[in-house]
């Protein structure tokens, strides 16, 4: 690089070199608060190219994709002398961009819109402020009502942009930054495993390039810890696999039934998954009219996603969990009749039979766990520890199972109500994740909204108490911890259960989606 500044950028002065001068390792530039925002070559590198052409950036969670953002906002409003907008797919995620921005930022006319936002006070703050920070549906909702529109807009920001499918507000949304030439960034930590489906991103978006960054990349290694995996294995009981038995035996017979239907015929029977299952139901439904070997297809399926459900529950989750769905399956008032002839069907009512004898109601996983974060908080007591489920009946559990040993922890689910039981208020989710950020106690266990969008610290240990699929919460969860010191990822997993298929297929896709996605920049270089 020459001798002064960048050609692109004239917030960062160089030396001849190509080293930063007189900046104290800190980006320069007139809309920035100075000594503010850390200099890291990848980022500029990353919004240099993001002020130049629609970009997607993928990089893993806690390698500062805001500040990508912050730093190629800054001089697209400098540039242009327009509005930026930035959305994200909730209000706590939106609210934690707007701080970020509140607090690097010089100009101090941001804005949030969401729902809880009237339309009047929206239409003023939208000519008032100059970055606004809003959930997709919100902005999509008023320009079609016309209340506003993106003239006076420069650039455009995705958070999660992985979520640009289907019918999903982003998408529409993007159409219309594409008809006023709006300049579009994406972030994500991962736009997905299938090329099919990162490529349907990146049309819903209108993005020209794709950019990766790993945390082994050299430029970023140096900003990043080592994160040690490991897998801690577990066996289930034998009483776990006499109640399976009945359960396997009744989800068996019924994909058979389906297959001889003509549905599934291209998979085995053992290998077929709960998304096959919820597809064959989906496909039916598509069709409207149901009669005849449709409707008993229909009746097969659903009472095979329950008989799935409840396996993969015992299995992963343990007895009680069971015991818990079948009980407010058979409380239930508005009980379907689908449900009654599942409730009804022998190898059922073995099962309930048996709940109601079992000698152990948590799974070995419990015990396991307690030991593993009883061991971490032994090596360093004031270690923060964050632990994932997908079930809210196993994070009660998990709980009470800390509590008994001593250790201080938290909850932390979604908003929803689950009948009698209550959700947590966006309050309450900001006020636990404060008390976690403040030692108030050691261990946070999180449903899936804890993988996405919340501004909790660098945790030293994350524990799955289940493998996932989806690659993508994979990634989520595995960033929370090795920011700012050496991290430490833990997956239990239940032998000879559905726990080890999840955990190939979640390594698997992971390793996909990085050969898809470096394959897309080579091709665009």
């Amino acid at each position: 690089m020459a001798d002064g500044q960048s050609t692109l950028f004239d917030f960062v002065e160089f030396d001849r070199n190509g080293k930063i001068e007189n900046s104290d390792g800190f980006v320069l530039h007139p809309l920035l608060e100075r000594s503010r925002v850390e200099y890291r070559d990848f980022q500029v590198e990353l919004a240099k190219m993001a002020v130049g052409s629609n970009l997607l950036v993928v990089v893993p969670t806690g390698l500062g994709k805001t500040i990508v953002a912050l730093i190629a906002g800054a001089e697209m409003m400098k540039t242009t002398g327009k509005k930026i907008l930035f959305l994200a797919p909730t209000r706590p995620l939106a609210m934690q961009h707007l701080e970020t921005f509140r607090k690097n930022f010089l100009l101090k006319s941001l804005a949030l819109f969401t729902g809880s936002t009237p339309a009047a006070e929206r239409k003023g703050l939208w000519f008032s402020s100059r970055v606004i920070f809003a959930t997709p549906q919100v902005i999509a909702n008023d320009l079609d009502a016309g209340l506003y529109n993106l003239d006076e807009v420069a650039f455009c920001i995705f958070d999660e942009a992985h979520r640009a499918v289907g019918n999903y507000s982003y998408v529409h949304v993007a159409e219309k930054c594409k008809e006023a030439g709006i300049r579009i960034l994406g972030l994500t930590a991962s736009p997905g495993s299938k090329k099919t489906k990162i490529e349907s991103i990146l049309q819903a978006l209108n993005i020209d390039k794709v950019e990766i960054r790993n945390r082994e990349d050299e430029g970023v290694s140096s900003f990043v810890k080592e994160v040690e995996e490991q897998i801690v294995r577990v066996d289930i009981s034998d009483e776990m696999r006499e109640l399976l038995s009945p359960l396997d035996d009744l989800l068996h017979e019924k994909i058979v039934k389906i297959q001889r239907m003509g549905f599934l015929r291209y998979k085995k029977a053992e290998f077929v998954s709960r998304k096959d299952l919820l597809s064959v139901r989906a496909a039916i439904m598509a069709r409207g009219k149901r009669g005849g070997y449709l409707f008993g297809a229909m009746h097969n399926s659903i009472v095979a996603i329950h008989a799935y459900h409840c396996s993969e529950l015992l299995e992963t989750q343990g007895v009680k969990p069971l015991r818990l769905y079948l009980d407010r399956m058979q409380a239930s008032e508005k009980m379907s009749k689908v449900e009654k002839s599942f409730l009804n069907d022998d190898r059922v009512k073995k099962v309930l039979a048996l709940l109601k004898k079992a000698r152990s109601e948590s799974h070995p996983k419990a015990a396991r766990l307690v030991e593993i974060i009883g061991s971490q908080l032994e090596k360093k007591e004031d270690s923060l520890v964050m632990v994932f489920t997908q079930y809210r009946d196993t994070i009660e559990l998990i709980t009470s199972e800390l509590e008994k040993k001593g250790i201080s922890c938290g909850k932390f689910i979604g908003q929803a109500d689950r009948g009698k039981e209550k959700g947590m208020s966006q309050k309450e989710q900001r006020q636990t994740i404060k008390k976690f950020s403040t030692r108030g106690f050691s261990v946070l266990v999180a449903s899936s909204i804890g993988e996405e969008g919340i501004d909790v610290p660098d945790v030293d240990l994350v524990v799955f108490y289940e493998p996932i699929p989806s690659e993508i919460r994979y990634i989520q969860r595995k960033g929370r911890t090795g920011r700012s010191s050496v991290g430490k990822v833990t997956i239990l997993v239940a032998n000879r259960t559905r726990d080890e298929a999840y955990l190939r297929a979640s390594f698997k896709r992971e390793r996909k989606m990085n050969t898809i996605v470096k394959s897309m920049k080579e091709k665009d270089a």
